[in-house]
């Protein structure tokens, strides 16, 4: 049986985050990721949907240093390469099926928007460079939690870990389905988690990737907003490499999305960027797909009807829990919850007080 002072559960940016952080303070950690990778909902794929260093990034993409001081530092901090969301050219606008597209000359984007070089994955791989990789478990879910004294027992799916403290690095509503507690969480516990949503889970986003980004010759940016749809929002995905691409997110919800298949949505996509951008972008090289509410990692019933951001709450954890779980995921954020902005922020704020309280118990 493995015994940490802090086990973390998921490996997601806030995850590794508050992983390393422990670990660069001395802190004994252990970190467990159900998934077979890190990431999350982090997820940067090369054409051939395999993890590639140049990938496009099927979840969270951008960030805004000026107005998200936490993921900004950690860039700085880490070293990571950046470069502008491509936006010069006019964007489209469809109303109706039977209008033609409107075009605009926009104004420049303030403040811009920034990506990885290497897609938003890069974030993750330099994190991970930080942890000793027999502190990092993956496909290994935790499926129970049950106190005893000041003790925590993990459930895994072979075995069984026990930590001092647990950091859990996941959405509230999918530690809410996902894991046991024993003793029971208070309800209104249990009620908070299940109503905080997931971002990222209710959606999907479709990529067309081509030879050159052939929309720059006539003046567009890649940029639309659709009411026609199947896309209501589409922009350009080339990345800092040149790998062309424009990507949308899809406005068909979880459920009609399940009944139509995913076949049948690329080809309406593919219909619509050829109706926006012209007939180059009916013949993409490759396609990526990613729909998020199919994905259990991340997903849960509730998420298939419900979307938005979560409202903070001062107190994610009561009861006889209280002092022995901290939640750090990003939707527990006081900030840009949802965002990788509020995976930093969460994270360093779990860390934070976890440190604060292990300095408290040991004077």
């Amino acid at each position: 049986m493995t015994h940490s002072t802090v086990a973390v559960i998921g490996g997601g940016l806030a995850g590794l985050n508050a992983a390393r952080l422990l670990h660069a303070a001395g802190i004994d950690v252990q970190l467990y990721e159900a998934r077979d990778r890190l990431g999350g909902r982090i997820l940067s794929l090369a054409a051939d949907g395999t993890p590639g260093e140049d990938g496009f990034d099927l979840g969270p993409s951008w960030f805004w240093p000026r107005m998200q001081p936490a993921i900004a530092a950690l860039v700085t901090e880490l070293g990571l390469e950046i470069f502008p969301q491509a936006s010069d050219g006019d964007v489209v606008f469809e109303r109706m099926s039977r209008e033609p597209a409107q075009r605009y000359t926009a104004p420049p984007q303030e403040p811009a928007s920034l990506r990885f070089t290497g897609g938003a994955a890069a974030l993750i791989r330099r994190l991970a460079q930080e942890l000793p990789d027999e502190r990092v478990h993956l496909g290994v879910p935790v499926s129970a939690m049950a106190r005893e004294g000041c003790k925590v027992t993990l459930s895994l799916p072979d075995r069984t870990a026990t930590a001092d403290h647990v950091i859990a690095a996941l959405p509230p509503r999918l530690l809410q389905a996902k894991v046991r507690f024993s003793p029971a969480l208070p309800p209104e516990t249990e009620r908070l988690w299940r109503e905080t949503p997931t971002w990222m889970a209710p959606h999907a986003k479709v990529f067309a990737i081509y030879d050159r980004p052939f929309w720059r010759d006539t003046g567009y940016s890649g940029s639309a907003q659709s009411m026609v749809g199947p896309m209501p929002e589409i922009h350009d995905a080339t990345t800092a490499s040149g790998a062309a691409a424009l990507f949308g997110f899809l406005g068909v919800g979880a459920a009609e999305r399940a009944r139509i298949g995913e076949d049948a949505l690329i080809k309406a996509c593919l219909e619509q960027f050829g109706r926006i951008f012209g007939a180059e972008a009916l013949s993409p090289r490759a396609t990526l797909y990613k729909d998020w509410a199919a994905d259990h990692f991340t997903a849960t019933g509730t998420d298939l009807i419900s979307s938005g951001h979560a409202a903070f709450s001062p107190t994610w954890v009561r009861g006889p829990w209280g002092d022995a779980l901290t939640l750090a995921g990003s939707e527990t954020s006081p900030s840009e919850p949802g965002y990788l902005a509020g995976a930093a922020e969460a994270s360093n704020r779990a860390v934070e007080t976890l440190l604060n309280r292990l300095a408290k118990g040991a004077a």
